[in-house]
């Protein structure tokens, strides 16, 4: 049973999939960053600095009543909210990160398409090829 588990676990695939497994979890956190550091400044900016975290709609008042200056408040003081503002950063962040493993896509396909593209050197003629070359030069003297 050991052996069947150990020609399980180290077949090409399965290790190929691990390592997938861990880039990609490495990946994630270089785009989380991306979007959250430079994505995200840009868009409070353009916002004017509108905090959309801070958007939500009281269903039912807690006690003491509101109206409630911050969601925290709200929250704190029981309130059933919709908090569609957190929604929409969400929408924006899930934006963020699709448009930059667009453009990480598209810079490695135009690198391989490059790389496909090239020519490759020619192989050099084989030894067998390079004594008929000479045999032929000679009796062409």
């Amino acid at each position: 049973m050991l052996k069947e588990f150990k020609e399980f676990a180290l077949k090409g695939n399965m290790f190929d999939m691990a390592v997938g497994i861990v880039i990609g979890a490495a990946f994630a956190t270089v785009i989380g960053s991306l979007v959250a550091d430079v994505f995200m400044p840009i868009v409070g900016q353009a916002t004017a600095g509108i905090d959309l975290g801070q958007l939500y709609f009281v269903l039912s008042e807690g006690s003491p009543a509101g109206p409630y200056a911050t969601l925290a408040a709200a929250q704190e003081a029981g309130a059933v909210t919709i908090n569609y503002g957190n929604f929409f950063n969400e929408i924006i962040t899930f934006l963020g990160v699709a448009v930059a493993v667009f453009f990480m896509v598209k810079g490695y396909n135009s690198a391989k398409r490059a790389e496909e593209a090239a020519p490759a050197a020619p192989a050099p003629p084989s030894a067998e090829e390079t004594l008929l070359s000479e045999i032929r030069d000679l009796l062409a003297r």
